[in-house]
């Protein structure tokens, strides 16, 4: 195997394999041994840092003072909480412009006595835009809060520390007994809770962490937690996992942190996206990065010397180094061992997941197994064919989504039989007339009358070049149909013409279609336009990007090859 890597990357791997990255080895930090900060993060940091200020309310007569509104005008703890957090490590950093500035300082202050105001006597405090009097959430801001802390006590800035004591002891009285939402919101507690106790000892917070960790961390065989969230909440659940073990010395949490990363390096993508495709959360489907893993990538590829994990983290840095963390745990700071290769030629089932993997070099392909109007996505490098969908106008209700799924040598079968009928009159009298309000319940009273049906096929396998695949629909006749290839913004489409309906929607010119994105191109074909129309009623809405169309009617059968040039 081998990974395919850039050259800024090769640059960062070489560099840390020969023990030269830019996070050199640091012991326990003492007043007068500091972290070794790249100037790309301190500098970002320090920007983040002046937006924030910026934007801060100074007016001490307003109900929002020190705290940071949003673009809509919308003041979450969260962001008063990395003003606090973010604040403090460059404040006590002395290489930053902030180093103990005392206008830094005020506005740390300011921001802890908006958390405070904001505080329900129960110790919660709201996320505006869905949460309220919200145990998990305080969780997520305590994370800010008791890292600036941490921060402070080990520069010996008590300052700081004093500002936001009242508020995390008032929030840890109530996350010993608060509730949850999801998954990954029980870790994201004890996290908090470890960070407290490690700030200030009680006995409850270790009693409530058992408790949440007395269900057992869920976790499965396929190394993926309950929520499947690749670019969200399995990072949530790392970092969590990861700072609960530090802090209360409990190796053992960190297994299934090793778990989920090693599962992870089968889930990246040439460029250094992630497959969302199996997430359970906002994150499906989505175009996002291991950036939020960097802090258990780092501690654990430092402390276990793990080269697989030096590679992962050639995506991250320097631009996803975080500085609180790198500064309240200095072991990550440590040198990196020598890279292993990231796996780049397999062909993996995830049957939990319900996902197929393949990686060749610089391709990758995913398919789901079903109950998924995506059929696959397909890439080379940058060039992104984000879903291949197949959709009819049959009875408002036809698009693909399979419910049959099978794997047989080497090939992918999907499967879907729709139905649509048409009622007569009830004839029962006891359930007539028929009012307004008895349609609905009514409707299982009328016998079907001209059924219809329609089965949707699809076969799919893999070629030395790319993939090709083979749909069919069959059943009632002349029914407008159309496949849908989505691909991704800014890439240059050639041998298309509009569609006429959308400057994102086009049909096939000749034989084959070119997608082209730097270097890399798919060519996929051959096109088939039996007539014009792409936003068939009763399909899912078109995906955001360019889409090209291939039409025709029932019966229908055609096989479309993508390739790799």
């Amino acid at each position: 195997m081998s990974v395919e890597i850039s050259r800024r990357q090769m640059m960062i791997l070489g560099a840390a394999s020969m023990g030269l990255c830019s996070l050199p080895v640091q012991g326990k930090n003492t007043k007068n041994q500091m972290p070794d900060v790249p100037e790309i993060t301190l500098e970002k940091y320090c920007k983040k840092l002046k937006r924030l200020m910026e934007t801060q309310v100074t007016d001490p007569e307003s109900h929002w003072f020190g705290g940071i509104p949003d673009t809509y005008g919308i003041h979450y703890c969260t962001t008063a909480a990395e003003l606090i957090r973010d604040g403090a490590a460059v404040y006590c950093l002395p290489a930053s412009k902030y180093h103990q500035s005392s206008e830094l300082l005020q506005r740390i202050e300011w921001a802890s006595g908006f958390l405070k105001h904001v505080q329900h006597e129960d110790g919660f405090i709201d996320l505006p835009s869905t949460n309220f009097n919200s145990p998990p959430d305080t969780a997520f801001v305590i994370h800010s809060v008791a890292s600036a802390v941490a921060i402070a006590k080990m520069y010996r800035n008590e300052h700081i520390a004093g500002f936001v004591r009242d508020f995390l002891l008032k929030a840890g009285e109530g996350l010993t007994a608060g509730g949850i939402h999801t998954p990954n919101h029980r870790w994201a507690i004890c996290a908090a809770l470890a960070q407290i106790y490690d700030l200030y000892p009680d006995k409850r917070y270790i009693d409530r962490i058992d408790q949440w960790l007395a269900e057992g961390i869920d976790i499965d065989a396929e190394g993926q937690y309950t929520e499947r969230s690749t670019a969200g909440y399995n990072a949530v659940v790392n970092n969590a996992l990861t700072v609960t073990a530090i802090k209360l010395k409990r190796t053992e949490l960190l297994e299934p942190v090793r778990k989920n990363l090693n599962a992870m390096a089968f889930l990246i993508h040439p460029n250094g996206e992630v497959v969302t495709e199996i997430s359970r959360r906002q994150d499906q489907n989505t175009r996002g990065t291991m950036a939020n893993y960097w802090f258990p990538l780092r501690y654990l590829a430092v402390h276990d010397q793990n080269g697989l994990y030096t590679s992962m983290l050639a995506y991250l840095e320097p631009d996803h180094i975080e500085l609180h963390r790198l500064m309240e745990y200095p072991e990550t700071g440590g040198i990196l061992p020598a890279p292993e290769p990231i796996p780049d030629d397999y062909e993996r089932d995830y049957i939990l997941s319900g996902i197929t993997r393949a990686r060749r070099g610089k391709t990758s392909i995913t398919i789901p197994h079903g109950l998924n109007s995506r059929l696959v996505s397909f890439r080379r490098g940058e060039a992104v064919i984000n879903a291949v969908r197949m959709a009819s106008a049959f009875f408002g209700k036809g698009q693909f989504v399979p419910v049959q799924f099978r794997k047989q040598d080497g090939q992918y079968y999907f499967r879907q039989h729709l139905q649509g009928h048409y009622m007569q009159p009830i004839t029962d009298p006891s359930f007539l007339p028929v009012r307004p309000e008895d349609w609905t319940r009514r409707t299982g009273r009328r016998k079907a009358s001209q059924r219809c049906s329609l089965i949707y096929e699809a076969r799919m396998r893999e070629t030395p070049h790319g993939f090709e695949i083979t749909v069919s629909a069959k059943g009632t006749d002349n029914v407008p149909l159309v496949i849908e290839i989505n691909l991704r913004e800014d890439g240059q489409l050639t041998g298309v013409m509009s569609a006429g309906d959308a400057d994102i929607c086009f049909l096939p010119e000749n034989h084959f279609a070119e997608f082209r994105m730097g270097e890399n191109v798919i060519r996929f074909g051959p096109g088939r336009c039996e007539h014009r129309w792409t936003a068939l009623r009763g399909a899912e809405p078109k995906l955001s990007g360019p889409s090209v169309y291939l039409t025709g009617y029932t019966p229908f059968e055609h096989t479309i090859t993508f390739e790799v040039a």
